[in-house]
Parts: C-alpha cells; sequence; structure tokens
C-alpha cells in the first residue's frame, strides 16, 4: 500500500529538501520505491539531482499538457520535476472549485505503482503545501535544534488541525526529526529535549548531525549516499529510514 508523506515546515532553512532527497534515496536503497515530487517553484530539490530544464514538470501536468511523468534518477526512485513556472500555480488555480484537491487527483493514476512518495512542500503555507497536505496520509516536519525551531510548534500543530477538520481528516503526524544538529551545543541538546516533550514519541530517536558532505551533495547532483557513503550524513540519513520502515512495518499478529 502506497503512502503518502508530505514533508513541510513554514520556516525555511531546516534541511526540508534535503531531507525529501536523502530519505528518498535511502529508501530506495532499501528496496522500496520511492518517488520524490518538487512542490516548490524554487525546484531546489529538482536542482539536487542535476536537473536544470526538465522536458516535464509539475506545472505541465497541473496545467493538463501532459500526464504525471516522473524522472528516473537510479533504481528504485523517481523524482517529479518542478520549475518557475509553478507559482503561477498560486494564481491560476486560487479560484478554482477544489483547488486543494489537484494533486490528489493527478497523483490517483500512478500512485500504486510506489511504495513512498514524498512531496517537497514550499516555505510557505499557501496552495501547493495545502495541496500536498491535503493529498497526504502523513507529514514529516523537520526541525532545527534552535531557539526559533521552538516558536512555531504552536503554529504547525494549528495548521495541521485545520487541515485535519477541513480537508483531510486522516491526516496524522508521522514523525518529527531533527537536523543540522551538535550534540556539543548545549542550545542543541536543550531545544531537541523540548521538542521530545511537545511532540513526545513522535520524534525520530535519530538525529541528522550537522555534516558538511550533506550540504556539498547537491552541487555534485548526488544524494549524500553516492556522494560520500561513509560521512555522518549517510549513517544518519540511513538510520532514519531505517526506522521509518520500522515504524512502518505492520505488526505480526499473535494467534491464539
Amino acid at each position: 500500500m502506497t503512502k503518502i508523506i508530505a514533508v513541510s515546515n513554514h520556516k525555511g532553512g531546516v534541511g526540508k529538501t534535503t531531507s525529501v532527497a536523502n530519505i528518498g534515496a535511502g529508501l530506495s536503497y532499501l528496496g522500496k520505491r520511492v518517488l520524490i515530487m518538487d512542490l516548490d517553484p524554487q525546484s531546489s530539490l529538482t536542482q539536487s539531482f542535476g536537473i536544470n530544464e526538465p522536458k516535464f514538470h509539475l506545472y505541465g501536468t497541473v496545467k493538463g499538457e501532459y500526464p504525471l511523468t516522473p524522472i528516473s534518477i537510479v533504481k528504485n526512485l523517481e523524482i517529479v520535476a518542478a520549475n518557475l513556472d509553478l507559482s503561477s500555480a498560486e494564481i491560476e488555480f486560487g479560484l478554482e472549485p477544489g483547488r486543494e484537491y489537484i494533486l490528489r487527483e493527478i497523483l490517483e493514476p500512478i500512485k500504486e505503482k510506489y511504495d513512498y512518495i514524498i512531496c517537497d512542500c514550499p516555505p510557505s503555507l499557501g496552495l501547493l503545501t495545502i495541496n500536498a497536505l491535503t493529498a497526504a496520509d502523513e507529514i514529516y516536519i523537520p526541525l532545527q535544534a534552535e531557539f526559533l525551531a521552538i516558536k512555531g510548534l504552536a503554529k504547525i500543530s494549528e495548521i495541521i488541525e485545520k487541515i485535519k477538520k477541513r480537508l483531510n481528516k486522516d491526516l496524522i503526524i508521522g514523525g518529527v526529526f531533527i537536523t543540522q544538529y551538535d550534540s556539543r551545543k548545549v542550545l542543541n541538546r536543550d531545544v531537541a529535549e523540548t521538542i521530545k516533550n511537545y511532540f513526545g514519541d513522535k520524534v525520530f530517536k535519530t538525529y541528522i548531525r550537522d555534516n558538511v558532505s550533506i550540504a556539498e551533495a547537491p552541487s555534485t547532483g548526488k544524494d549524500v549516499f553516492r556522494y560520500d557513503n561513509k560521512c555522518y550524513g549517510s549513517q544518519d540519513y540511513m538510520d532514519l529510514c531505517k526506522e521509518i520502515l520500522k515504524k512502518d512495518k505492520p505488526a505480526k499478529k499473535i494467534e491464539n
């Protein structure tokens, strides 16, 4: 059964796009069929894999020019690309009936091809993010272990509750993961503890440590595993992917 995940945080700079790229890649290396979707007009996720001028992209599909056309990256991993034209979608479809369900509708014909569909949301609360949250089964929230992350916790929870009430009653917080973590910093440790107290068992045990290879990998058009499979970033994202799979694994039935 396909699981659709929206990775979202209205605060920028939290490692959202990097995490979508590396969680998607990590799950594919673990044998899962993964589609990652770039919903951000800045197209950072698309460019992270060396795709600069995609022939097929999400905006073309939304406009009805062609069906959703993923681009293959490596075995088991495909991407729906974005480009700057996607920024027009907010205006063009702003008054269209059912505009919040556009993404859900275009995913329907192909979603069963994948085990995971992971959406990289823009750092805003506009129509594209709302579409992702409406289509998703779960939301994953990346958070930096810094003071400003705490200030946004209530806002994130408020948004999710509104989406659940009005558009997608089945949406849940599937997980919260901490990025750019440095255990040597007291502030990082204190904020991480606050995040755990707030979200409880929703917080993944794996923290993504601050690591230069994570930042360098997109400049080569590669995920962190292909760039440097022995760095902290590779270790952490692989551990996170394994934790995701363990969480999603159905519990065994106990026979009487």
